[in-house]
């Protein structure tokens, strides 16, 4: 018996150190996934200040790869966090609530505007990343057909 509880510990143990690692690697890859937008309109070099791909079903579907390849580790699978980042599903509720077209135009193009500029430069807060910078990694193409699949995905719809 005295030699058994000895090897009982050592099997816990290494079971621990096995389940440790697997939640290491649970993630799985966090080197931003490459996002094929060949079959899109090409935007060009100017970044433009409202999503042009809003309701196209081709970005649509790309954005939504895109998005649960590489933001999903914190935003959450289909963009319903768990609390670790913002659940974007809430990103344009604001705009929701609004009675008048033009503000509620404004409002869209005001969240388009902060997506964009958060998506491209990231996200710090004292020293501490929050959200990593795309530009650079994803093309002005990727970054809208995200945005384009979370509009998708609206908690209020506009």
């Amino acid at each position: 018996m005295k030699l058994r509880h000895p090897l009982v510990l050592a099997g816990g143990l290494c079971l621990a150190a096995a389940l440790v690692t697997v939640q290491a690697w649970a993630h799985g890859d966090v080197t931003p996934q490459a996002v094929d937008t060949a079959s899109l309109p090409q935007l060009g070099d100017g970044w433009r200040a409202e999503n042009p791909y809003r309701g196209n079903e081709a970005a649509i579907k790309i954005g939504s790869s895109a998005f649960n390849q590489n933001c999903a580790r914190c935003h959450g699978l289909e963009a319903i966090s768990g609390g670790i980042a913002p659940d974007l599903r809430r990103l344009d509720n604001d705009c929701a609530t609004l009675k008048d077209a033009a503000k509620k135009a404004a409002c869209v193009k005001d969240n388009d505007d902060y997506f964009l500029s958060t998506v491209r430069q990231g996200r710090s807060r004292n020293g501490a990343v929050y959200m990593p910078p795309f530009e650079g990694t994803f093309t002005q193409e990727a970054i809208w057909a995200v945005k384009a699949y979370l509009e998708t995905r609206r908690e209020k719809p506009l």
